[in-house]
């Protein structure tokens, strides 16, 4: 860890202890530069759990750990339909924010929030994970070198077993809690896609498909258009068996060669007469993550959980005001795409418009939410 970021221990809360709660628990207690103060759940068997066989200070709600234990930042990792009450309420009382993605279900809301952080002058981070993989950030640098030359075009990619068969609904696949696959696996390309191209002039044919879930979509189709041509697939499906787990992966092509990259590989096929970066050569170069990934203090799962958290940690305790990294701001601009999405697969009007509040119905089995149909 920087030596920056050691210079004092932060006081942090953790709020929400499910699966990504439980993970950003274990990593920042085994941060250096951590204290934790306390832990939030409305389950109190599990509260007692931890308190009893770890020792920490437990509450059932978060305006009590605010009041009580004082922390100077605090982890939010609870149902994305709470987060923007969580987060305003830490806000509002000074407290930096770590909360997972996406921000809130409402570009309006995580606006709001983005204001509010930069008027406080708090850290507020989103947990997109993938932009401390480096095989993610190898993209980034390649691109900003224009290594590939004019990008043209992007297929942004994601896939897993999340929903495989039609069962009782949980606060993921609730539109108003989760928000679905759109919200919950298609935000991580978009947001990879939004930090390498910026925010995109608008979208159009896009579809939600319903495959096993009764309330919200289990894939994703959309296609992002930016200025000169360059347009953005985005292809996203929860309800895949072939693959064992989540798959992220990201396919740029340029007028100079092309990059493919997932978590564990990054692929680069530079054309004769490329601006050749350094290490790489014309034709096909093969990175592994492991060749690029910098070592964490801790892992658990892989190292950008422990990395996000540590940068997270590090601005706090340097002073900082804002984000190092997956600012509200810029998780902001992914919801607002997300909006995008949802409002073209529910009128079949391509839109790029200022973000509006859109109500949709259940998802039609197998139906496609294409033009003139409703979502």
């Amino acid at each position: 860890m920087p030596e920056e970021a050691v210079t004092r221990r932060v006081r942090v809360g953790v709020v929400g202890v499910g699966k990504m709660g439980l993970s950003h628990l274990a990593i920042v207690r085994a941060l250096k530069n951590v204290e934790l103060v306390g832990v939030v759940d409305a389950t109190d068997y599990l509260l007692d759990i931890l308190n009893k066989y770890t020792g920490a200070a437990t509450y059932s709600s978060l305006d009590k750990m605010l009041d009580e234990a004082k922390p100077e930042a605090i982890l939010i990792a609870t149902p994305t339909g709470s987060h923007a009450a969580l987060v305003r309420s830490a806000l509002e009382q000074g407290v930096h924010v770590f909360c997972e993605k996406p921000l809130t279900l409402t570009a309006v809301e995580s606006a709001e929030l983005t204001a509010l952080a930069a008027t406080k002058g708090l850290v507020a981070q989103v947990g997109y994970h993938n932009r401390f993989i480096a095989t993610f950030q190898e993209v980034k640098r390649l691109l900003d070198l224009n290594a590939i030359g004019n990008v043209t075009h992007v297929l942004a990619e994601a896939y897993g077993p999340v929903v495989l068969k039609p069962k009782g609904s949980t606060w993921r696949s609730k539109r108003t809690t989760g928000g679905g696959c759109l919200y919950d696996y298609a935000a991580h390309p978009l947001d990879l896609v939004h930090w390498y191209l910026g925010t995109p002039q608008g979208v159009r044919g896009s579809v939600l498909n319903s495959i096993f879930s009764a309330d919200t979509d289990d894939e994703v189709y959309s296609t992002l258009d930016y200025a000169d041509g360059l347009s953005v697939q985005l292809s996203v499906n929860w309800s895949d068996e072939s693959y064992r787990k989540m798959s992220t992966s990201m396919t740029v092509t340029g007028s100079q060669g092309r990059i493919v990259a997932d978590r564990q590989e990054i692929r680069v096929y530079l054309r004769d007469g490329a601006a050749i970066p350094e290490g790489y050569r014309a034709g096909w170069n093969i990175l592994y993550t492991t060749d690029l990934t910098e070592q964490v203090s801790f892992y658990l799962r892989g190292e950008e959980y422990s990395a996000q958290l540590e940068a997270f940690v590090a601005a706090v305790a340097a002073g900082e005001k804002e984000a190092r990294q997956n600012s509200f701001a810029s998780a902001s601009e992914t919801d607002r795409v997300i909006e995008w999405i949802l409002q073209d697969a529910a009128t079949g009007t391509a839109t790029g418009a200022a973000p509006i509040a859109i109500t949709t119905a259940p998802a039609q089995k197998r139906g496609l939410f294409g033009r003139g149909k409703r979502a």
